[in-house]
């Protein structure tokens, strides 16, 4: 039996996840128009800069970073915990929103870091008639896999940012007990 179940704001995760979607975007077509991320297939990890991959990781970083902050303020809980499953639920809410948007061909839009999940739409397998090489299939899916795990990331420390509580393993928040609760010693 649940005693203080954790009610969840639907509000706040789709706000964070609505946030996430939109830093994503603006800081890949930053990272565009900056020439930190091109439009060509992704052949081989020998073949990036490394400043597209800087670019990319902090793109997705901050990005969900944004959403999760946005979510754990909105949700308005002092505890980690709860801030964090919000933060959490709004990058799971964004996945398929972002799927939705790269199916709709906003992929450049992202800077070709979520190229990856276009090879799993199946809108775009039809359009296509070309044969992308087994190396671009996995290295984009790679890439696209690795921004979203960063996201998750971002996301979680987003709404642990939010919470106000201190962000260090080693806090440790201890419950005051009342007048009838201390033992004798």
């Amino acid at each position: 039996m649940l005693v203080n179940p954790w009610p969840v704001n639907w509000s706040a995760a789709w706000a964070g996840a609505l946030v996430s979607l939109a830093v994503s975007v603006v800081l890949g077509l930053i990272a565009t128009v900056i020439g930190a991320t091109t439009a060509h297939p992704f052949t081989s990890f020998h073949t990036v800069a490394l400043v597209t991959l800087i670019a990319v990781v902090l793109a997705s970083f901050f990005a969900f970073l944004a959403g999760g902050w946005v979510a754990g303020k909105i949700a308005g809980f002092s505890h980690s915990e709860a801030s964090i499953l919000h933060a959490a639920i709004s990058w799971l809410i964004a996945l398929p929103l972002l799927l939705l948007a790269l199916a709709a061909g906003a992929g450049q839009a992202f800077g070709g870091w979520y190229g990856g999940l276009l090879g799993a739409s199946p809108l775009v397998a039809a359009a296509t008639t070309a044969v992308t090489p087994p190396d671009v299939v996995r290295n984009t899916a790679l890439s696209a896999l690795t921004g979203i795990l960063i996201g998750l990331i971002g996301s979680v420390i987003g709404g642990w940012m939010a919470s106000g509580e201190p962000m260090t393993f080693t806090y440790y928040r201890t419950r005051t007990l009342t007048s009838t609760e201390r033992r004798p010693l």
